[in-house]
């Protein structure tokens, strides 16, 4: 498991802000700058998959962090478990310098559950299909071209379990990439075992796609990461371009939510403080500017996706669990095969 904690630590620190993020999203400035306003310290780990994030953020029933980056589908889980707290966004005045799309938080699937608000937007990338313009003549036009056996070991896939089951359904043309029955089910494991064959290395980070691409004839990537790796891999110097697939590409919207025992430790107003310094147009445009990710305050979204009518917003999936243990197997090599 792979933990990256982050700490700015000013000498006179009299509290502790405990967050749960993403690689890029928390810059060490805008942990300097929250820590000296408010006279705290404050402490990031950073996760690779949703898998591990449920893994750390329901540990101990929830109590190891304050304040949560998470998509709108994992927000659902914590909030059936009640690892969240109904936000007071009232206390959050940044909000207001959203888009307006983003304001409208009853609007957008899974933010909210019995009229209370659990969360709020941050940023957003489409999943699409990252391509070395040196190792493949013409842009693919569909996911199934890292089935291809002319790119055998030169692909890069994500190391996480609903997404890849998910753009695997898609590739397979499947309406409903989240919830499979058995026979589709059976159809994507299998499918997924064939991708073994074709792929260098199931990635974790963002920065770990860059040194694959410089030290190997790199010729795919599933884009997990969206717009954040293509950033950073042109940053490299790297020839790529990016294509939504024919057959949709998912997309995911990342939140801030405040874990319930927050309201019991006393950091709420300092949760909260996080949510709105993340919402300033400072610190949201530097993850624009550094990470190559859309934020929710101004129209940033890369050329490839906007207005895109193949874009598959993240949903809950038919069985988490099965999904984990079986990508688990396959991960092990061992081939699983389900009854």
């Amino acid at each position: 498991m792979l933990l990256t904690v982050l700490s700015c630590s000013p000498a006179l620190a009299v509290d502790t802000l405990r967050v749960l993020a993403w690689p890029g999203y928390v810059s060490h400035g805008a942990i300097r700058s929250f820590e000296a306003r408010h006279n705290v310290n404050v402490e990031v780990t950073t996760v690779t998959s949703d898998d591990e994030l449920w893994e750390q953020g329901s540990r101990n029933g929830g109590t190891d962090f304050d304040v949560i980056a998470l998509n709108t589908v994992e927000l659902r889980r914590f909030v059936d478990k009640k690892l969240v707290a109904p936000l007071q966004v009232r206390n959050i005045p940044n909000t207001r310098k959203q888009l307006p799309r983003f304001r409208r938080l009853t609007a957008i699937p899974g933010l909210s559950r019995d009229g209370d608000i659990y969360a709020i937007p941050f940023t957003y990338s489409a999943m699409g299909l990252i391509y070395n313009r040196k190792l493949v003549a013409e842009a693919p036009t569909s996911m199934n071209a890292m089935w291809d056996p002319r790119y055998r070991g030169k692909v890069l896939a994500y190391n996480g379990s609903s997404h890849s089951f998910s753009f695997t359904a898609l590739s397979l043309g499947f309406r409903d990439p989240f919830n499979l029955n058995d026979a589709q089910f059976r159809q994507v494991l299998n499918r997924l075992i064939a991708l073994r064959s074709n792929v260098l290395k199931f990635y974790s980070q963002p920065e770990e796609v860059v040194d694959l691409f410089r030290e190997n004839d790199v010729a795919l990537i599933y884009g997990n990461y969206g717009e954040q790796q293509i950033k950073l891999l042109r940053a490299a110097g790297a020839d790529i371009g990016y294509v939504i697939p024919d057959e949709g590409a998912l997309v995911w919207l990342d939140c801030w939510a405040i874990a319930s025992n927050t309201s019991t430790t006393g950091n709420r107003s300092l949760a909260e403080a996080w949510i709105n310094h993340m919402l300033t147009p400072n610190v949201s445009g530097e993850l624009t500017e550094e990470q190559g990710l859309a934020n929710t305050l101004r129209n940033t979204q890369n050329k490839a996706t906007r207005g895109s009518d193949k874009l598959v917003w993240l949903e809950p999936v038919e069985d988490v669990q099965k999904r984990t243990t079986y990508w688990e197997r396959i991960m092990s090599g061992a081939a699983p095969r389900p009854r």
